[in-house]
């Protein structure tokens, strides 16, 4: 039974929570209705005036307004204004010095979507799904899905929104994140309402990504083939758009062309497919709004020069687990860097001036922490604010609702306790359209020194809190030891301190728990077994109430604070100093992996004295001569040159040649096969990898260019690439500049699935293999026609015709059918190198190279007579049964026939090993050094046409050279110094420095992980498996065993 001092106490409890800081529901502008609702109870039409005073208001970045008042009606912003007088007809809320910030946008959310689970179906097992498995009148590639619109998909769900509220995010931009075009996207209130009156905008953007999603049907298989479909369906999309009688029903095409003033947002997973979707979107006028990867501080200069805006997630990397000395060197360097210096990325992109906006996509609950560890590594706090609010509202074009509290806006804003980045922030309520949503527990009880006063007694206590948990500690005057012992649960905090007294010499204990629920204050003060209770309410900035004693009496209490009450504004200056103190990262790397420099390599000018020189030219081997260079070339070849300001390095007794140059690679990709029959739209160069070791790896073995091969699952390959190996570039900075176009295509048991017995693309034959090409040429023939046809008629004609539909497979045919570009052949059999040839001859062009060609020693004249060079193994035979007949002189031999013969490597091991591969001539066939020498130089070059730049020690070529250690052939020759383009990208004496500071800087990044606790130390992110590379065209059987490592 409530007795009348308990009754009163708490109807003055009552009354008091009627005037705290934030009103109850009853004070709260309700959400807007719609009339065609019917309403079940009695209708609500109150306007919501209410008037926030005594606050500080952020109105936006930039614009905040000290001791001011917050006006809101019918949930928009009326006024914000100077002191706290309140208009009339305004509730008042005392705001007590608390923080309002606009409410926080989110561009990038799933919020309200259904969930999506990805395609399980193998690339490597089974048949082939390769038609949609859509059964709606949508594009005949699945993973188009630009129909799909996210409003018709969104629901309201609590729990997410509740979440979203919790981060201070007031509107998200929600979209389904399926497909490689995934429609447009919706924007919402996370104000848990019915979806009616929660979409702020039906259509915000249309969405994009390298990621097929859900997608059964199997194409694309590759980063490559997701750019070339995506290219295609911008092609298809104008095609379709310009006949006014659609040729057929297409969904995809149709929403695709009515959606294309939307803003366009493209999903990257790092930097290179962050440049890769602005070059798509440079092709076609798209400036896409890109998400990145949290990488983008490892090519500052490259995303600047991309121009886009970017979407930054705050999700940085768990710390490795380095406990374990056996397993630590499987943790990369790439990996310690990137736990460290992902919290600068924010403030790095801020610095160069690149724009972007923070979502909380991937970082989850973990946000508010990460964001402000972002803030104190280098981002400034109102480009964080401006990130979170204005700029993401103007970019999905509702700037004029939210982003900002300016008069006319929504009233969406939350209310912190302490400056929002401050670390000890604590974010209180979030209000949408006037509807307050309480996301912490509140309390006026403020951490700092007070006072407890109580039947003639008194002592100091200093209460602290953390996360709405809180903690007390007696201060005696005497010294006591002491303990806090804090709370355990946010709603009901706790804390106990221990205070010793010297009565008659003995010690005695005091615990005081302290504990806020709902502006109620409990303290509970034990002593020698007894327990006084405590109970009270705010009066003022102190506390008041009633205390119970251990003998059943009742007094009353006061907690008054003292001078050391904590200051938020001063202790978010302190935190600020300390963010000073923050120990300065590690420097950025190019690239940012082991043996990455800090700068790139500028052009020498040096000159190499009294070498042995392998000109590869008329002059051959020269004894004691300079090699001059300067500004990229080779500028003299001669005795005793006269060199200036030069750098001279002395070459005696060491050899030069030209850089070796591998005419069959596939290092540095991050894809290597597309799966369609004809994949000549694919292009190597979209996926080139400038962070692969094997580049570094090949530069110590000479190695100074390479053509970059589609891979052998399809007799018509995709578009090669040439690149030089300047390490530390970007994938475009590595491709030879003006080289001509090359293609790959393929025979052999590759091809035709001939492994996986339930295979059904075509071809299944090696007649069909032939088939498959002449059917291409032939469509290509006719393809070619019809748009000559088309550009021979008149302008008035053009706008009465239908103009034909350009095709990204057919433009490379025809290219290849007039010699505009050039077909490199992995093959084997001696019966397919001829039908290959006949099949060239029927349609009047030459394949350029064989490569492989491990039977060519059987064609080697028919060859010689088509004009077709050989690209070979060595010695490397017997590892599959169509390569039985395969023998070691067969370069010797076609070389002897007149055929331009190359040792290639086809594999990343060997790649460094081709001046030894070259030599094993001399040994099968007697082939002369100088011979055996040009087969990984001068002849790869022909072959690839640049011979006119590289390939030879010839005054103005390209300073693409190697100084070895010995003779160039020998298996005891190292290579010294390796230089491309007159820049030296590997130098021995200096990897050897290098290979000590990736020590070094590895022991550091792992000390620096120990210290922070062996919870991170131990239970971070694992060390990453091993990476194995796979042979291009390792066996179907080989690959579903392996199943996922591939």
């Amino acid at each position: 039974m409530i007795t009348p001092p308990q009754r009163a106490r708490v109807c003055a409890l009552a009354l008091l929570s009627f005037s705290i800081l934030i009103p109850t529901t009853s004070l709260q502008a309700l959400p807007a209705t719609m009339e065609t609702r019917v309403i079940n109870g009695i209708a609500d039409d109150r306007s919501g005036a209410i008037a926030f005073t005594g606050g500080v208001v952020v109105v936006a970045a930039g614009d905040e307004r000290q001791d001011a008042t917050l006006l809101i009606r019918n949930g928009e912003v009326v006024a914000i204004k100077n002191g706290s007088e309140v208009p009339e007809g305004y509730q008042q809320v005392e705001l007590k010095g608390r923080y309002v910030y606009p409410g926080l946008v989110d561009l990038y959310s799933n919020y309200g979507m259904p969930e999506q689970k990805p395609s399980s179906r193998s690339r490597y097992r089974g048949p082939e799904l390769l038609d949609s498995t859509s059964t709606t009148a949508s594009n005949a590639a699945e993973s188009i899905r630009s129909h799909v619109n996210a409003v018709e998909l969104f629901t309201n769900d609590d729990k997410q929104a509740a979440e979203y509220r919790k981060l201070g995010f007031t509107t998200v931009v929600s979209f389904n994140p399926d497909g490689i075009a995934r429609g447009t996207s919706v924007a919402v209130l996370t104000d848990g309402n019915l979806p009616n009156l929660s979409v702020l905008k039906e259509k915000t953007a249309t969405h994009y990504s390298f990621d097929k999603g859900s997608a059964h049907q199997m194409l694309p298989i590759s980063r490559m083939g997701v750019v070339a479909l995506l290219r295609q369906t911008y092609l298809d999309a104008d095609w379709f758009a310009a006949q006014q009688s659609r040729p057929f029903t297409d969904l995809s095409l149709e929403a695709w062309n009515n959606t294309k003033s939307l803003p366009k947002i493209m999903s990257a997973f790092d930097w290179k497919t962050t440049l890769l979707a602005d070059k798509l979107g440079d092709e076609f006028g798209d400036q896409y709004i890109i998400k990145g990867g949290g990488d983008e501080y490892q090519r500052l200069d490259a995303i600047k020069s991309s121009n886009a805006t970017m979407i930054i997630d705050v999700a940085f990397p768990e710390a490795p687990n380095v406990t374990d000395p056996l397993t630590v060197g499987r943790v990369s360097l790439e990996q310690l860097k990137h736990w460290e210096l992902a919290p600068y990325n924010l403030g790095r992109l801020e610095s160069v001036g690149i724009p972007f906006v923070i979502t909380s996509k991937d970082s989850g609950k973990k946000f508010w922490k990460n964001l402000r560890l972002a803030v104190k590594s280098g981002l400034s706090e109102d480009a964080a604010l401006q990130a979170l609010t204005m700029i993401p509202a103007e970019l999905m074009g509702e700037a004029a609702k939210v982003g900002s509290l300016e008069p006319g806006k929504l009233a969406n804003f939350i209310i912190t306790d302490k400056p929002l980045f401050a670390s000890k922030s604590q974010l209180l309520q979030t209000w949408i359209k006037g509807q307050r949503f309480d996301v912490a527990v509140q309390s006026d009880l403020e951490p700092g020194e007070y006072e407890l006063s109580f039947n003639e007694r008194s002592m100091q206590v200093r209460i602290e809190s953390s996360n709405a948990k809180y903690s007390a500690k007696i201060l005696p005057a005497e010294d006591v030891s002491a303990e806090d012992v804090p709370s355990e649960d946010v709603s009901t905090a706790t804390a106990e301190a221990v205070n010793d007294s010297s009565d008659s010499g003995k010690k005695t204990s005091a615990k005081l728990k302290v504990s806020i629920e709902h502006e109620y204050l409990t303290l509970m003060l034990s002593e020698a077994g007894q327990v006084t209770r405590f109970s009270g309410w705010p009066s003022g900035s102190d506390w008041r109430g009633e205390v119970g004693f251990p003998d059943g009496s009742s007094g009353q209490f006061t907690l008054t604070s003292l001078d050391g009450t904590l200051d938020p504004i001063a202790e978010a200056d302190s935190e600020a100093d300390a963010a000073d103190e923050v120990e300065a990262p590690g420097a950025v790397i190019y690239p940012f992996v082991a043996h990455g420099r800090q700068s790139q390599p500028e052009a020498s000018h040096l000159v190499f004295r009294g070498a042995t020189v392998w000109t590869n030219e008329a002059d051959g081997v020269l004894e004691n001569t300079d090699v001059l260079i300067r500004d990229g070339k080779i500028q003299r070849v001669g005795q005793n040159l006269a060199v200036g300001n030069a750098r001279v390095i002395d070459a005696k007794g060491l050899h030069i040649t030209a850089g070796i140059i591998d005419e069959h690679s596939h290092i540095a990709l991050d894809s290597i096969n597309e799966f369609s029959t004809n994949s000549s739209m694919v292009r190597m160069a979209d996926v080139v990898n400038p962070n692969d070791i094997g580049i570094y790896r090949n530069l110590a073995g000479g190695v100074t260019a390479a053509q970059l091969l589609h891979g052998s699952a399809n007799p018509i390959g995709g578009q090669s690439a040439l690149v030089k190996l300047r390490w530390g570039e970007t994938p475009s900075g590595m491709l030879v500049e003006g080289a001509d176009p090359f293609i790959k295509f393929a025979l052999g048991e590759n091809v035709k699935r001939s492994v996986n017995s339930q295979s059904i693309r075509y071809p299944q034959t090696r007649m069909g293999v032939e088939q498959a090409f002449v059917n291409a040429f032939n469509e290509a023939r006719r393809y070619e026609a019809k748009w000559k046809a088309y550009e021979k008629l008149s302008s008035r004609a053009k706008r009465e015709a239908i103009k034909p539909r350009r095709d990204l497979r057919m433009d490379t045919m025809v290219e290849i059918l007039n010699g505009k570009r050039f077909v490199t052949s992995h093959s084997y059999v001696q019966s397919e190198i001829n039908m290959l040839m006949h099949v060239a001859d029927q349609f009047g062009f030459n394949i350029n190279t064989f490569t492989h060609i491990l039977e060519g020693y059987k064609v080697a004249d028919k060859m010689a007579a088509h004009g077709v060079g050989g690209s070979t193994f060595s010695d490397w035979w017997a590892y599959k049964w169509e390569v039985r007949y395969a023998i070691p002189y067969n370069a010797a031999l076609m070389h002897m026939a007149g055929v331009t013969t190359a040792i290639n490597s086809d594999d990343p091991e060997m790649s460094r090993r081709l001046n030894h591969e070259a030599a094993k001539s001399v040994r099968y066939g007697g082939m002369s050094e100088e011979d055996a020498l040009k087969m990984v130089t001068l002849n790869p070059a022909k072959l690839l046409h640049v011979d006119d730049r590289m390939g030879s020690i010839k005054v103005g070529k390209d300073a693409d050279i190697v100084l070895w250690s010995d003779h160039p052939l020998s298996v005891y020759s190292k290579s010294l110094m390796t230089l491309v383009d007159g820049k030296v990208y590997f130098d021995r004496k200096a990897d050897l420095e290098l290979q000590q500071e990736i020590a070094m800087e590895r022991n550091r990044l792992i000390q620096k992980i120990l210290s922070k606790g062996s919870a991170n130390g131990a239970g971070g992110a694992k060390p990453t498996p091993e990476t194995l590379d796979y042979h291009h065209d390792l066996l179907d059987a080989q690959r579903a065993a392996l199943g996922d490592r591939i």
